[in-house]
């Protein structure tokens, strides 16, 4: 029914992780840039450059697509972001566009750049845009890669893509300014999103993907309370919204669950046992569906 393309490349191997995931793992075969997944509701699958998938997209060639918001706003693709999937290669998944100049430069922040200076960046449209606004006329060159190694050799300041700056600092480049924040995005055509049928499969897919991504980093945590206790471990405890509660068989106890960060359980647990908790069970959460 769906025909999906997949970026390649740096966030491959965290997209196929994501849809292995949710229960619609990406199967290669020889043709590795054909691979198929055993759902009904995906018929074909391509895995291209993310450059290209939002173009691709909007014409009709994908009814859906992964790319970074990066490459949305830089190609001027017509689609529909239909939902925020924050992962990357590494780290949360947050992006950031920036300006950069190298680490000895008097430059501290993008009103300083002056007017003819050398720009270079794989974000030609974002970038002149970007100066426009500010009013400065720079030279914009498209960089086919390794960006950092231009400055300031040959170009003045750079526009790239970065999670930490860390890359940036060990060229001896600084950020002087953040341009836009991107994530990647789910995207539709206009054409699918617009198909009451397909628009149903679309949303199932959806589903499917944030619930991995809202499981991400949390477990559940499950024990046996006494009455007497109950209150004071139900203070102690995190939520969602608020912890499941259920009285046992053939005693006054209860089995009280939550969803808690895994990141906060290694001082979380001692806490609920010294509260009065017992039988403390801590599982992984594949999915939650809000």
């Amino acid at each position: 029914m769906l025909s999906l393309a997949l970026p390649k490349g740096s966030l491959e191997e965290q997209t196929l992780a994501l849809f292995a995931q949710a229960d619609l793992e990406v199967k290669k075969s020889s043709r590795a840039y054909n691979p198929t997944i055993d759902d009904p509701r995906i018929a074909k699958v391509k895995i291209l450059r993310p450059q290209e998938i939002p173009l691709l997209v909007q014409d009709g060639y994908f009814d859906i697509g992964l790319s970074g918001h990066d490459w949305v706003k830089e190609s001027g693709a017509d689609v529909v972001e239909i939902a925020d999937l924050p992962y990357a290669k590494t780290g949360t998944g947050l992006v950031r566009m920036v300006l950069a100049v190298p680490e000895e430069s008097e430059i501290s922040s993008a009103g300083d750049i002056r007017a003819g200076s050398r720009i270079t960046t794989e974000f030609p449209k974002v970038t002149k845009e970007y100066f426009d606004r500010l009013g400065v006329d720079v030279e914009v060159h498209f960089s086919y890669g390794a960006t950092e190694a231009k400055v300031p050799e040959i170009m003045d300041a750079l526009v790239d893509l970065t999670e930490t700056g860390a890359t940036l600092r060990r060229n001896g480049l600084k950020i002087i300014d953040t341009i836009m924040e991107s994530t990647t995005r789910l995207l539709a055509s206009r054409a699918a999103w617009e198909d009451p049928v397909k628009r149903v499969a679309i949303e199932e897919v959806r589903t499917l993907l944030l619930g991995v991504i809202e499981a991400r980093g949390k477990v559940l945590l499950s024990m046996n309370v006494s009455e007497a206790v109950l209150d004071a471990v139900v203070a102690a405890l995190p939520a969602m919204k608020r912890p499941t509660v259920n009285s046992l068989y053939g005693c006054d106890g209860y089995e009280v669950t939550t969803v808690a960060e895994k990141r906060t359980v290694n001082v979380l647990i001692p806490q609920l046992k010294a509260a009065g908790a017992a039988d403390i069970l801590e599982m992984p959460i594949t999915k939650i569906v809000r």
